[in-house]
């Protein structure tokens, strides 16, 4: 896909093999936004993606990246956090107000409270630069399986709280909560396997479906928000429970049992 010999390739792509293995299998065209102020990087990944059936629209601004995302409707956002005006994590928010399409944020910062901060703000994935483009693809690929794939059963019902797992939406004594994608995920993951301990890194090994690199606290502000949008008082938890030096388990009873 790529000249050998680029400097900016180097700088911003770990060595990669080859694609003659790597299609991934998809079937049907995927739109994905790029939002990040590197033409380079945006057009370098274009042509990356087109290998696996996935169609771009890449830009550099974050005001164009959200009349874009209103016009087009992507499937997957990547979102830089370093961006002109105001940064990913604004930008991250401000798509959250409205949608719940899944965003993965790029960064050349590696901290981990800039991955906390994404997380909090509602982002499904943390990818530092520079990256192998076919651990990127790998991610976007778990991202569209959970949430294109079809699923073995339509719904789960645990007491008040109601997960319809087609529609990806969830009910709470009558009102729909808004979650994100990875919320949405993990609720979904605790409440198919209730009062069984979940530790961190099986929640995020199983959310994300690939070896990942275990933030340990970046699960607890998932949670931390899962539990605000329940309603649920970790003192005296109706739905998730802290099981100290274990993990969470998911407490809620199922009224159909």
């Amino acid at each position: 896909m790529r000249k050998r010999g680029s400097g900016f390739e180097r700088r911003w792509f770990r060595k990669t093999g080859t694609l003659t293995d790597q299609k991934g299998g998809q079937s049907m065209s995927i739109n994905i936004l790029i939002v990040d102020d590197d033409r380079k990087l945006n057009k370098l990944l274009s042509n990356y993606f087109s290998q696996f059936n996935f169609t771009t629209t890449a830009v550099t601004h974050p005001e164009e990246a959200l009349k874009r995302l209103k016009q087009e409707q992507p499937e997957v956002v990547i979102l830089d956090v370093m961006l002109p005006g105001r940064d990913g994590f604004e930008v991250c928010q401000e798509i959250r107000k409205e949608y719940t399409i899944p965003i993965i944020m790029l960064t050349a910062r590696g901290e981990v409270t800039d991955r906390i901060v994404g997380l909090e703000l509602g982002a499904d994935d943390y990818l530092p630069k520079p990256f192998e483009p076919r651990e990127l693809v790998a991610r976007i690929q778990t991202i569209l399986r959970r949430t294109l794939g079809k699923l073995k059963s339509n719904n789960v019902k645990c007491g008040k709280l109601f997960l319809d797992l087609n529609k990806h939406s969830v009910i709470l004594a009558g009102r729909q909560l808004d979650l994100t994608t990875m919320e949405f995920e993990i609720l979904t993951m605790f409440a198919q396997n209730p009062e069984k301990v979940l530790s961190r890194e099986q929640l995020l090994d199983k959310v994300r479906g690939l070896e990942w690199e275990a933030y340990n606290r970046s699960i607890d502000v998932l949670i931390s928000r899962l539990r605000q949008k329940l309603g649920d008082d970790p003192k005296n938890p109706a739905y998730l429970k802290t099981v100290w030096g274990a993990g969470y388990m998911f407490v809620g009873a199922d009224d159909e049992a």
